[in-house]
């Protein structure tokens, strides 16, 4: 049941992540409240504070990761609230392959750049001039980190 909670959760922040890149703070307030009701109902006060760890071993690695400006702030909390469904285990080897994917996305991000020559100011370190000759600040490549997180999960729950 707990998985079913985490699936739903991940299916909602995929569809909002690629529609707005953002992940509202409803829909992880909510997982997060009814995976603590279901752990405290499951298993009584144990089920909670194993909810609350969950919580903390998902949320402790994502915030260094919000602070050197990887993640958003909606990733951060989608991850505490994966760590209160899934426990310290679980939502840690989500969070190992959704790196790992955002790698890999990145680097096929920039091999299309490069192999179709796509705006070179998308690759480049240096500043570009704006058309009144004034420097402009070069703007990063996003993606939704949901587009990583959600193959994880998957790959994550195909090897238990």
């Amino acid at each position: 049941m707990a998985y079913c909670g985490a699936a739903v959760l991940i299916g909602c922040a995929l569809l909002t992540d690629i529609r707005s890149m953002r992940i509202p703070n409803m829909l992880c307030a909510a997982a997060f409240i009814t995976a603590l009701l279901y752990g405290a109902i499951l298993s009584g006060i144990g089920g909670l504070l194993a909810a609350l760890i969950g919580t903390a071993a998902g949320l402790a690695p994502m915030l260094a990761m919000y602070a050197a400006r990887g993640i958003g702030a909606g990733d951060v909390k989608l991850f505490g609230a994966l760590g209160a469904w899934l426990g310290i285990q679980q939502v840690l080897n989500v969070m190992l392959y959704s790196i790992l994917y955002a790698g890999v996305i990145g680097l096929l991000l920039m091999a299309a750049c490069w192999i179709w020559e796509w705006p070179s100011r998308l690759l480049s370190r240096e500043p570009f001039l704006h058309h009144d000759g004034q420097r402009q600040r070069r703007r990063p490549v996003r993606f939704p980190f949901m587009l990583a997180v959600a193959p994880a999960a998957l790959t994550c729950w195909l090897m238990l």
